[in-house]
């Protein structure tokens, strides 16, 4: 029989050790790692090593200190986010069919992924310390991946130790070999005059050898957004299991499960943190034949303007053992200063799950989602703040992908400008958007989910004409009655233009703010006008998915 969640939880509490130090003989491990590896026999090897010893580790690294919260404050180098026009992905036999090729997965070839590998072992070779973390992807035994990093710096170590899920002693005395392994030797360039190459940075990444190389970069997410990639191909194809860029929760009494979709600044984080319900996941998880699991062992939170009274639980958890990453601190105090954005604007901290108090450990459920929650902010004003959505319309907009990015967040931005990444997660898909909108509405179809369109963004006039973000209270009194189950129970109405079904009431909310069409302050050809910019937005933007879409999903999206 397999294993249940309740099974697994109580195997991890038992055996995980918190630094993860497995009885066997580490020496001879490392010893055999390093000569399959081809490294330096003289090099010191750290093999999972301990967090205290990462720490003196990381110490030694340029700029590198502990912040007056214990945590490890690191620096990226001169790239403090990812590189995606450098990511590429092998062109070979085994994959090639399978994968959207284009501006996301672009091709290259065997020849220069063997002169990238070679380039990225040969420097780990030079080095007197290499650190290697072995590992978990994926939270189900049952379809779980295992993990190598093999790099040079102790913040790269750390980061993934936290990032990925941490073997109890038995299983990491037999791992064994990985499923995947990513040599990063990102201190050292990609040549950029090999094939291809168009700079020093290179992130490579190979579906037949299951092997991932980054060349020029020393952003550590590149590593955690790696395995995201692969899982993207892999769960679709072996397994027939969805791969999801999504937060993920559920229910303490009644034990039901929702997932929230949404790109940044539309609340995915905030909403699924609820004090009646438990943190299944923040980002990454995958839906299979028994529920949902999360796809990592820790999260990886922004940290701009970060304040403990309006997110605790994620300031609490910059502690010893956390990786802090390109912020700003006071040299005399070690004392962060979360606003301030002079190195990035994508400050970040990566600490394991265990940090959260309302994480579930672990972090997956034997129940499939409930409801299905597609957050936008649109700051136009012109979607509904809820709308339920038909199996076909949870596909058009889940392909859509669409929020607003804010007026005065770029240099030029005077006015709000739509942003659409296909599955809320574009940067990370392998297969065409169909592909995973389908295993989506198969699976809310089989299971009986129920989705919502939530906006978060503007209501009663446009962002620019003066109007207001709805209120939080209203947001989370929407969620409140979608979890208890009365939304569903409400009599609709139809919003044209986009063909939405809107509730006329919710318990907690003002009636009049529900249909925007009749909410707005000022006259109706404003608001008309709006409705069909944003119409006209979305249909340009759906025309590069069409073609490999069924025609009721092009037919779910909104008509002129």
């Amino acid at each position: 029989m397999a294993p249940t969640a309740v099974d697994i939880q109580k195997e991890y509490r038992e055996n995980v050790s918190t630094e993860h130090q497995a009885p066997f003989n580490k020496n001879e491990r490392k010893s055999s790692i390093s000569s399959k590896l081809g490294l330096n026999p003289d090099a010191k090897i750290h093999y999972n090593s301990a967090v205290p010893i990462l720490y003196e580790d990381g110490l030694k690294e340029k700029g590198t200190t502990i912040s007056s919260s214990g945590a490890l404050i690191a620096f990226s180098g001169t790239k403090t986010g990812r590189s995606p026009k450098d990511k590429r992905i092998v062109d070979e036999e085994t994959s090639s069919e399978h994968i959207w090729w284009g501006p996301v997965n672009k091709k290259v070839d065997e020849n220069t992924w063997n002169i990238s590998k070679s380039r990225a072992i040969d420097y780990l070779r030079t080095r007197e310390k290499v650190y290697i973390i072995d590992a978990f992807a994926g939270w189900d035994p049952r379809y779980r991946i295992k993990v190598r990093i093999v790099c040079a710096r102790a913040y790269h170590a750390l980061f993934m130790k936290n990032m990925l899920i941490r073997p109890t002693t038995e299983e990491l005395k037999n791992f064994g070999e990985p499923d995947f392994t990513i040599w990063n030797a990102g201190q050292f360039p990609a040549n950029v005059y090999t094939k291809g190459m168009t700079s020093s940075t290179s992130v490579e990444i190979n579906f037949k050898s299951m092997e991932m190389v980054i060349l020029g970069t020393e952003y550590a997410g590149e590593m955690k957004k790696g395995i995201f990639t692969v899982m993207f191909y892999l769960m679709p194809i072996k397994h027939k299991i969805l791969t999801l860029h999504s937060s993920a929760n559920q229910g303490v009494k009644e034990g039901d499960v929702t997932l929230f979709f949404g790109l940044s600044g539309t609340g995915k984080t905030t909403l699924s943190a609820d004090p009646h319900r438990e943190l299944i996941g923040d980002d990454e998880h995958c839906w299979s034949d028994h529920g949902v699991f999360n796809i990592e062992g820790g999260c990886y939170a922004k940290c701009l303007d970060l304040s403990a009274e309006r997110e605790p639980e994620i300031y609490n958890a910059i502690r010893f053992g956390s990786v802090l990453e390109n912020v700003i601190y006071d040299p005399v105090t070690r004392s962060v200063d979360y606003g301030a954005a002079s190195i990035t604007e994508n400050t970040r901290c990566a600490y394991p799950i265990e940090f959260i108090p309302s994480a579930k450990i672990p972090c997956l459920a034997d129940s499939h989602p409930k409801n299905i929650i597609l957050l936008t902010c649109d700051a136009r004003g012109v979607l509904p703040p809820v709308s339920k959505l038909t199996n076909s319309q949870v596909m058009y907009h889940f392909i859509s992908g669409y929020t607003s990015k804010m007026a005065g967040t770029e240099v030029g931005v005077t006015e709000p400008e739509a942003t659409f990444s296909a599955c809320f997660g574009q940067p990370f898909l392998v297969l065409h958007p169909m592909k995973y909108a389908q295993q989506l509405s198969d699976k809310m179809a089989e299971h009986n989910s129920n989705a919502w369109l939530l906006n978060t963004g503007w209501c009663g006039q446009s962002y620019v004409k003066g109007g207001k973000r709805c209120p939080l209270k209203y947001t989370r009194a929407i969620l409140d009655s979608i979890h208890s189950g009365e939304l569903a129970q409400s009599e609709f109405e139809t919003y044209p233009t986009f063909g939405l079904q809107i509730p006329k009431s919710c318990p907690g909310v003002p009636s009049e703010i529900l249909n925007p069409s009749k909410f707005w302050a000022s006259g109706s050809q404003d608001f008309n006008s709006e409705v069909t910019n944003l119409a006209q937005l979305f249909m340009e933007n759906f025309e590069k998915y069409s073609a490999g879409c069924t025609q009721e999903v092009v037919a779910a999206g909104p008509a002129l």
